[in-house]
């Protein structure tokens, strides 16, 4: 794990993680032995094929759900709860919120829960507004707003909350391509600006490439890590002239091949 910790200290840290399903009828193992690093302010992306286990890995991590056995440690600290320092972005951004609510609201509202007074709440809702461009909309609601700009809702709501590490779980899915890219590029200067760790879940193999700085490899179903792979590419990257690398195009190849052997069973060596 040596890559892992070439950030310091690693941000968190998940050891032998399993979680089980028990139903009446049979015993469904859905992530069997998973471990890794990520180091503080980090952007570590995880693909796998379909059915990989990759969202209930994350909610294991956010701790939604209670991991059968195994460890994640946020920070040095082991996690037992859902964690003050962690925020989650979801795919299903519609659902997450409220639609009675304008979009300032929506931002403040998890800041309710902290003990801060109305300026502090103020200064935390506008500066996140600000970064994701949404303050000349802000007196709108959800559902006035494109699917793009909806995200950036749920985007602007955790970085008002000033996580630690983010949790993303496959955030752009439901978008087209065009607001994807968009998207793409709000998250890796959200990222530098805040000097955040980020947890990225996608299916998208070009995504992981162009985002990440390390991508895992998530087998098939019972979950395993097949590979840790570090992405050599420029940290300044633009959508096109990042995507025409030939080292782009390298790391594609081979991370496609490495699902597509996930998806025929191969485990690693």
């Amino acid at each position: 794990m040596a890559n892992e910790r070439a950030n310091g200290q690693p941000m968190v840290e998940v050891t032998k993680l399993r979680k089980v399903y028990e139903t009446q009828q049979r015993t469904i193992e859905a992530i069997r032995d998973v471990s890794f690093l990520v180091g503080a302010r980090e952007l570590v992306c995880l693909i796998g094929p379909s059915g990989a286990g990759k969202t209930t890995l994350l909610k294991c991590i956010a701790r939604p759900l209670t991991p059968t056995s195994g460890q994640v440690v946020l920070e040095g600290q082991p996690v037992t709860e859902p964690p003050a320092r962690m925020a989650v972005v979801f795919q299903e951004y519609g659902r997450s919120l409220f639609p009675w609510m304008s979009v300032r609201e929506n931002v403040e509202l998890p800041l309710k829960r902290k003990h801060l007074t109305g300026a502090q709440r103020d200064r935390l809702v506008q500066g996140a507004l600000d970064a994701v461009d949404l303050a000349d909309v802000h007196r709108a609601y959800p559902w006035q707003l494109s699917g793009g700009m909806q995200q950036r809702v749920a985007i602007a709501r955790a970085v008002a909350y000033e996580p630690h590490v983010m949790l993303m779980d496959e955030p752009f899915a439901a978008v087209d391509a065009q607001t994807r890219a968009d998207l793409e590029d709000l998250i890796r200067r959200l990222w530098h600006k805040m000097g955040i760790t980020v947890l990225f879940v996608t299916h998208d193999i070009d995504e992981s490439v162009y985002l990440g700085q390390r991508v895992l490899v998530l087998s098939s179903s019972p979950t395993v890590v097949m590979e840790n792979l570090v992405i050599d590419l420029p940290d300044e990257r633009s959508q096109l002239e990042t995507r025409s690398l030939p080292r782009f195009a390298e790391l594609r190849k081979h991370l496609y091949a490495q699902i597509q052997a996930a998806k025929q069973g191969q485990r690693p060596a």
